[in-house]
């Protein structure tokens, strides 16, 4: 859809953003709209934009984001007062099936000013350009077909065959090429005058004659000049289908959005928690709306863009030595869930883990198939490695693509009565290869405990971890080695599961439950030789900087780095676990023998019928919660925040003569490590802060009403583990929910949200939230893995 409203000095085909160093906090789009509605199978689709009718302001959006300080807030579209007397559009487009190949398009304009205003809208169809990089032998064509009734244009597609685009009459239509501008771009000369900017040419420079007669092209678009009335509104109707129609507008049309839109509500009503009020239902929606309106076609072929493309001038000599060079197997062409169709349109592996878990809410086989292709021979490297994303295929996320695996069957499992034990399987294998490859590749001495570098939490540490190490040593990571705590109960788990329907996977649960066990140990454990993770005097877990003349230095921020070893729990009853006798055997003997050798007991209650398997003792389980719930360090009133607001006056350690430190942040970024577009120094993370609602619901499975805490901590509430993990739940949901006051945290308790009826229901899911107040930060419209918070919904008012 791109629109104009007369004074903007571009055509409106895209959103605007900045990029990181235009911003004093980073890229970041600066645009409002808003996922409102989509079914899982598409059949129902709804978005809303919303047009100033006054001219963009760009570059004020620019020059003043360039000069605010990294300690002022981002400067944001409504902060430039071009929303002021809702002189702005609203603009909806919605979709409707009548079948998979027969599509309903409604686009309603409403004027939320008092005087009328006039909006330009052209709705644009194209083919993708791959005729020029030979990627296609013929050419794909769109044309005009006469007709006195509607307006009728014919696409015509080697593979796809024949498609008809109606629309209402339009005042013109326009066709051009989805070419590039060589001469604009490069000063190199058009082959023809008709590239893929004509429309801007046409529309904003007034020079719509020179397209004029032209009825073919790859992109076109009817053109509607539409002067609505003041608080008026005025719809636009299209159909894109395989069929010829006679009648494609009037009476059967509004019936199948209706049709659409009731089973729509219908599919929703079952799935809604019984027990939310209608605004946390409406969250939920907006929610799963977000999730299946991010996923995006991504195509990339490295040997392709290693080389250059045919016909094309050659990439640069550098390319085959530098990033992603030594991913010469990837070979993407799919549909996958996107972080953020603005800042991220490429996938980002450890993200994507965590969209599965809504999606499978709505759409288990989606989430099921995205999670599989993520192991297939044209993503993972042959060496296991799973690609990280497209900027560096070879970084290090967290190795959470084993729970998301469990936990999508799991889902599956609790709505269907049974589980896709094939899914598992196929993931298993697969999975098997990547665990070797973290065992092989980042475990430098050996000794069960790694170094995986920033693991995606950028600048959480007070160095760079993916980078050189001051005093040429190396970090044991206290994340990295937890999260491969939870790496191996989620192999053993899912080993155990295999292990009901086929024994021969139950010699892979005991491989997994003996890994598990020296990880456990070397995480916990202080040697005569090498420093533990754990600080018995001040009861947290601390990354340690392994100099090479064997000193030690234990870097003592308080972070999610420490509270990320909740994160590796695992409770089973022993009673359940049929067809796993030789495991459960040699479990007893292997933590009896272990604990003859370290004094470290792994397993908890291991006599009775249900044991718990966690890389944290009880006592240092306690003292980490202690922490963790207390609102003066991590409890904030949105969620657990990054870094403990004990360092609010900053922490400083000396390394080689070097001074490190950071300070707690609880917003946007003062540094620009890591770009300075995402900040894990303060703020609330809900994937975080999600798998510490599990862990916590996980606790008190195994601990029961025996392990009771003060919630918050001084607060003289106790509270057994679930109960505190309701708590947290609802905590980071009301980030998103209007108080009494109707306003919303995320929003920053902005006027337009809490005052504008056509403001007040908006709900932006933003990539991370302020330590304090829960305001939105980062990327405003992250869904993905933010996207968790539907789960939360159905776990507290289910």
């Amino acid at each position: 859809l791109a629109l104009w409203n007369g004074k903007d000095a571009i055509l409106k085909e895209r959103m605007f953003g900045l990029a990181g160093p235009e911003g004093n906090h980073g890229e970041d789009v600066k645009e409002l709209y808003y996922y409102l509605d989509s079914t899982p199978t598409h059949s129902y689709m709804k978005h809303l934009y919303k047009y100033p009718q006054t001219a963009f302001p760009y570059s004020d959006l620019v020059h003043t984001n360039q000069h605010r300080s990294k300690q002022e807030n981002e400067y944001e579209l409504l902060d430039t007062g071009i929303f002021n007397e809702n002189k702005y559009f609203d603009v909806f487009t919605e979709y409707a099936k009548n079948t998979e190949e027969d599509i309903l398009i409604r686009i309603t304009i409403h004027n939320r000013a008092n005087e009328a205003a006039e909006i330009t809208v052209l709705p644009t169809l194209w083919f993708r350009n791959l005729w020029t990089f030979g990627l296609m032998q013929q050419k794909p064509n769109l044309s005009l077909i006469e007709n006195k009734k509607f307006g009728w244009i014919k696409a015509t597609h080697e593979e796809l065959g024949e498609y008809n685009f109606y629309f209402q009459t339009p005042e013109n239509i326009l066709f051009t090429e989805n070419e590039t501008n060589t001469e604009r771009l490069y000063n190199i000369p058009n082959h023809s005058p008709f590239v893929k900017d004509a429309f801007h040419q046409a529309i904003v420079n007034h020079n719509i004659d020179f397209l004029k007669g032209n009825e073919t092209g790859t992109k076109c678009a009817p053109v509607y000049k539409i002067m609505v009335d003041g608080q008026g509104e005025t719809t636009i109707q299209l159909r894109l289908t395989k069929n010829v129609e006679k009648t494609p507008f009037g009476k059967t049309f509004d019936k199948i959005f209706s049709t659409r839109i009731k089973e729509a509500d219908d599919f929703y009503a079952n799935l809604q928690p019984k027990n939310a009020n209608a605004d946390t239902i409406s969250i939920q929606r907006q929610a799963f709306a977000g999730m299946l309106w991010s996923k995006q076609y991504y195509n990339i072929d490295i040997p392709t863009w290693l080389n250059g493309d045919k016909g094309q001038i050659p990439p640069p000599a550098n390319r085959k030595n530098g990033r992603n060079s030594k991913w010469e197997s990837l070979n993407n062409e799919d549909i996958i869930s996107m972080p953020d169709k603005w800042e991220y349109p490429w996938y980002a592996a450890w993200d994507l883990a965590f969209h599965c878990v809504p999606l499978a809410m709505v759409d288990a086989d989606f989430a099921k198939n995205q999670l599989l292709l993520f192991l297939r021979e044209w993503y993972m490297h042959p060496n296991g490695q799973i690609p990280a994303y497209e900027w560096a295929f070879g970084d290090v996320n967290p190795p959470v693509h084993a729970w998301s695996c469990m936990k999508v069957y799991n889902i599956e499992k609790d709505k269907k009565g049974t589980g896709d034990v094939a899914f598992l399987k196929k993931a298993f294998h697969k999975l098997s290869l990547n665990f070797t490859w973290w065992v092989n590749r980042k475990d430098t001495n050996g000794k069960n405990v790694f170094e995986g570098g920033f693991l995606g939490l950028d600048n959480i540490g007070i160095f760079d971890r993916s980078a050189a190490i001051p005093g040429g040593g190396h970090l044991e990571q206290a994340d990295g080695t937890a999260w491969m705590g939870m790496y191996c109960l989620n192999m053993l788990e899912i080993a155990l599961e295999l292990t009901q329907h086929d024994a021969s996977y139950e010699e892979m649960a005991t491989k997994f439950f003996e890994h598990f066990v020296y990880i456990a140990e070397s995480l916990n454990r202080i040697g005569y030789d090498w420093t533990g993770a754990w600080d018995e005097k001040e009861g947290f877990f601390y990354d340690v900087l392994a100099l090479p003349n064997n000193h030690y230095i234990p870097l003592k921020v308080r972070s999610l780095v420490g509270l990320s070893t909740m994160f590796a729990v695992l409770p089973l009853n022993i009673n359940k676990l049929a067809n796993a006798s030789d495991f459960i055997r040699r479990l007893k003997w292997f933590t009896e023998y272990r604990a003859k050798i370290v004094n470290y007991q792994v397993v908890d209650k291991i006599d009775s019928d249900h044991i718990l398997l966690s890389l944290i003792p009880k006592e240092r389980l306690q003292r980490l919660l202690h922490a963790m719930l207390d609102e003066n360090e991590f409890f904030g009133s949105g969620g657990i925040r990054g870094i403990s607001k004990k360092h609010e006056h900053g922490y400083q350690v000396q390394i080689e003569g070097e001074y490190f430190g950071l300070q707690y942040e609880p917003g946007e970024s003062t540094t620009g490590l890591f770009g300075g577009n995402s900040n894990w120094r303060g703020p609330i993370w809900m994937p975080m802060n999600y798998l510490l609602v599990l862990s916590l619901r996980k606790f008190y499975m195994h601990y029961k009403d025996d392990l009771k805490l003060e919630c918050p901590t001084g607060s003289g509430k106790y509270m057994n583990l679930n109960e505190v993990a309701n708590v947290l739940a609802s905590r980071l949901i009301s980030i998103f929910q209007q108080n009494d006051a109707g306003e919303r945290p995320i929003h920053a308790n902005n006027a337009m949200y809490k005052n504008d009826p056509y403001f007040k229901d908006l709900i932006l899911f933003y990539e991370y939230f302020h330590g304090d107040t829960g305001r939105g930060v980062g990327a405003s419209h992250q869904t993905g893995w933010t996207g968790v918070v539907a789960e939360l919904i159905a776990q507290v008012y289910g």
